[in-house]
């Protein structure tokens, strides 16, 4: 069910699938609610996912308000709020983790769970921060639809780009329409966002931790010394897959996000 909230002067758009103990479902830097649609159809025989588009992606139209990756997160305190949800899992992919880390840092007290999907607590590097800067400015230069197109390869591993090439390409192509606009700010906001590794240690509920091997936009030393901190950590490592794990092993992570949810509501630990 496509659902609409009026937010911030503005529309914010989210669908809601299946029915039982609720999931949050936050897509990532250049994707839509849409990249999750593997794990909407395994999840939703089980539980309630509300899963939004980001102001700037999908349905959801730019906010020039939402300026930080703190402003995204009330966007998903508030569509909890409306839904009368007091107790949820959280899990994001890429940005959409830096957004559910967020979340955590100010709201721990609605969370059962938390996923990070291919993300990371920690800050950019100045080595990261200066690439940021330099995609900004091929946005500028050449528009979003040759941003995508030059940089949706790499977030996949080898093997995939080679025997999944339409598949990339169709990628390509969902996600060509994106505004540089939007792209411009997430950058800007993943750019000015604060090291989190506190949260994986004061959160005090579980936290799940999916890496992939190749993947070239979370370090993957980053993402295994993260898994450390907290004080109970799921930890999965796809091997010979990058940054788009949801699509390199759609099964094989569905399962992951069906155990640690409910690990979260039946707690044995």
């Amino acid at each position: 069910m496509e659902k609409k909230l009026s937010y911030q002067d503005n529309n914010l758009h989210y669908n809601e699938f299946g029915s039982g103990q609720p999931v949050i479902l936050v897509h990532g830097f250049a994707e839509d609610a849409r990249i999750w649609s593997e794990q909407i159809k395994s999840l939703q025989k089980k539980y309630r996912l509300l899963v939004p588009d980001i102001p700037g992606s999908g349905a959801s139209p730019y906010n020039d308000k939402l300026a930080s990756i703190e402003d995204l997160a009330e966007t998903i305190k508030f569509i909890l709020d409306k839904e009368q949800i007091k107790e949820t899992v959280l899990i994001g992919h890429s940005m959409g983790g830096y957004i559910a880390l967020a979340f955590a840092e100010k709201y721990p007290q609605n969370l059962l769970g938390l996923g990070l999907f291919h993300s990371t607590a920690y800050p950019d590097t100045e080595e990261k921060k200066l690439a940021r800067k330099k995609s900004i400015d091929f946005i500028r230069d050449h528009g979003a639809p040759e941003f995508i197109k030059s940089t949706m390869p790499n977030l996949f591993s080898a093997n995939f780009n080679a025997n999944q090439a339409a598949r990339v390409s169709e990628l390509i192509s969902q996600y060509s329409s994106l505004s540089g606009e939007s792209l411009i700010a997430y950058y800007k906001a993943m750019i000015m966002r604060p090291d989190r590794r506190s949260v994986l240690v004061k959160l005090r509920r579980p936290i799940l931790f999916i890496i992939g091997e190749e993947d070239k936009a979370v370090p993957v030393q980053d993402s295994l010394e993260q898994t450390h901190i907290p004080e109970l950590a799921f930890i999965h490592f796809l091997r010979n897959a990058a940054h788009m794990g949801m699509i390199e092993y759609p099964e094989l992570t569905s399962d992951w996000l069906a155990g640690f949810i409910s690990a979260c509501y039946k707690p044995s630990f």
